[in-house]
């Protein structure tokens, strides 16, 4: 009777802390990009890298089908995952629709490679996207461990810091459900005085108002000098050994 009693805590002990081999990093662009988004990123980062990581890039489309190229090779254990969308137009109710079919693709991938960790970096809307992700459909017993957004609107386009919008108020009521274990890099670029000729500065700054307190760790920089402006971003040289740095760790 004891080892039946003792067993089922046993169990539930090892799969709380039991971490798969392997630890994708998954990147989502922001709107008008697709999955192709990142090749040269991902090209410069494996330049100067003994390991090499695997690049598979995945479309999901309106329907709710899941089309891939690229592959991840055998043993690679820290893969990295683009997912991108058909439809990549901006709009508060595109971003959501595009959390809801980055949710499908995970839980997919997850099914077909067996991981429970990953980190991941989100570009401009990309960053909403796995925001809304980790609020509101990370699956039980899988593990976020990094985040990274880059010029990432919580606020969207609204410059005001006295004005906010819906999908600001939405990301704030629900901090609570952000995985504790998280630590979280938010990265403003600076073009001017107001923002990356984009995204204004307030926006990207409201993102300590969503993580601060909620998460494991919360650090927020301000990227300047060359390519520092919005669509430059992911290509950034700083930005590129940030992400070397604290995601291919």
């Amino acid at each position: 009777m004891p080892g039946f009693l003792w067993r089922p805590q046993q169990v539930a002990s090892v799969r709380a802390t039991y971490r798969s081999a392997m630890a994708p990093v998954f990147l989502v662009p922001g709107s008008s990009a697709t999955q192709n988004r990142f090749n040269e990123l991902v090209t410069e980062l494996n330049h100067e890298t003994t390991t090499k990581h695997s690049l598979l890039r995945v479309e999901v489309m309106t329907n709710g089908e899941i089309q891939y190229t690229g592959s991840i090779t055998r043993k690679d254990n820290q893969p990295i995952i683009v997912v991108g969308f058909q439809n990549h137009h901006d709009g508060c109710d595109t971003i959501k629709k595009q959390a809801v079919w980055f949710n499908l693709a995970f839980r997919q991938l997850q099914k077909t490679y067996h991981f429970n960790h990953f980190s991941a970096m989100g570009h401009s809307n990309g960053g909403l996207v796995l925001t809304l992700f980790l609020e509101h459909d990370l699956p039980k017993d899988t593990y976020a461990e990094r985040l990274m957004t880059i010029g990432t609107p919580f606020n969207l386009e609204e410059s005001s810091p006295d004005v906010d919008t819906p999908l600001f108020k939405e990301l704030s009521a629900d901090r609570k459900r952000l995985p504790r274990t998280l630590t979280v890099y938010s990265i403003a670029g600076s073009e001017g005085y107001a923002g990356d000729g984009i995204v204004p500065f307030d926006s990207v700054n409201r993102g300590k108002l969503i993580f601060q307190g909620n998460v494991r760790h919360f650090t927020q920089m301000t990227i300047t000098g060359a390519n520092a402006n919005h669509a430059d971003l992911p290509e950034n040289q700083q930005i590129v050994a940030l992400i070397r740095s604290d995601l291919l760790t």
